[in-house]
């Protein structure tokens, strides 16, 4: 199976296409490349993705990765001659996220880690394919007040036993079952650290705050914080952390590196701007943390500075006045109860 395209594109698996990351990062890979998309819908939405499923370049299945799948019996993937081209790369985001239905998720989401992983990192063996996994912030364990910024090296703590352990543990064992394959199967496979992301296509309604401060300001309604006056994170773009998935792919870095904002800010601040870039009525409201929404560490980015040239270009009130627009511009697809029209 060749390792390089045979024809005059990439063949691109993107799991996790139809979420919110992984919509972006499909947009800009067919741009130059044939994009497979896997999705189950448990977080992701069609609509994050029906602009694209016009074009030849691009190709939905709607597959569970906790379940085996071959590529080559697919006949809708018969147009991007896999059994010749094989698959040059792919990009693993499938995790289900949602903090208010983190609960009802635990079985999907523990297995998508594990069992989801293996499959995936099993087709990168099998066509020698370069593997990036999305892992996340959540493996360094909440934030240590004595660490300002925490570096790839740094080893938190987690409770594996703990209620978000099947998410936080899971990425952990994520990680480590990539870097064994690397190292066992000879593969080409990288691990990415994702910090707390924003931008268009989030989830409504799910305790994500960013997007629904957007919305509710747009109805003038409260805007709800799960936490206190102090409650503070970090927030990149998802252009920005587009970029850097395909700077890591391109580069001969395997990491693991983190990519998100080194800039801290508080949800009261962000949710005041909100209310401010919208002119809006509504009210900051204080409610009970959610279990999903704790407060993690601040990235050091100096090694995705210094290896791969990459840092974050989109300020917070660039990035949020582009969300208050995407709102503005869609709120025909928007019910009132601030979820996506069926």
């Amino acid at each position: 199976m060749p390792t390089k395209a045979i024809f005059e594109k990439k063949n691109i698996l993107v799991t996790g296409g139809a979420g919110f990351i992984g919509s972006h990062l499909c947009d800009e890979l067919v741009k130059k490349n044939k994009v497979i998309c896997i999705d189950n819908f448990i977080s992701g939405s069609e609509k994050n993705i029906d602009h694209l499923l016009q074009n030849p370049n691009f190709q939905f299945i709607k597959h569970d990765i906790n379940e085996s799948i071959n590529l080559e019996e697919l006949s809708e993937l018969a147009k991007f001659k896999i059994q010749f081209q094989g698959v040059q790369e792919i990009y693993h985001l499938a995790t289900p996220t949602s903090p208010k239905d983190f609960e009802s998720k635990r079985m999907d989401t523990v297995l998508a880690n594990s069992v989801g992983t293996r499959n995936i990192l099993d087709l990168a063996v099998k066509y020698k394919a370069k593997f990036i996994l999305a892992s996340s912030a959540v493996v360094y364990g909440q934030r240590d007040k004595k660490v300002k910024l925490v570096k790839e090296d740094y080893v938190g703590k987690i409770d594996q036993l703990g209620p978000r352990a099947c998410y936080d543990e899971g990425k952990r064992f994520a990680e480590t079952l990539t870097k064994t394959y690397e190292e066992i199967k000879g593969i080409d496979a990288k691990i990415v650290r994702i910090f707390r992301t924003y931008g268009p296509r989030m989830q409504l309604g799910t305790g994500r705050m960013l997007p629904d401060f957007v919305l509710h300001a747009l109805e003038n309604k409260d805007l709800e914080i799960y936490g206190d006056k102090n409650f503070s994170s970090s927030f990149c773009h998802v252009s920005d952390v587009v970029q850097g998935l395909t700077k890591v792919m391109k580069s001969k870095e395997t990491g693991p590196i983190n990519i998100g904002s080194d800039l801290e800010y508080k949800i009261v601040d962000v949710a005041k701007k909100v209310i401010e870039l919208t002119n809006s009525k509504s009210k900051v409201v204080f409610k009970d943390s959610l279990l999903f929404m704790t407060p993690l560490g601040l990235p050091d980015i100096s090694f995705a500075k210094e290896r791969l040239g990459w840092f974050p270009i989109v300020l917070l009130e660039e990035g949020v006045q582009g969300a208050i627009d995407y709102f503005r511009a869609h709120k025909s697809i928007v019910d009132t109860s601030g979820q996506y029209k069926k």
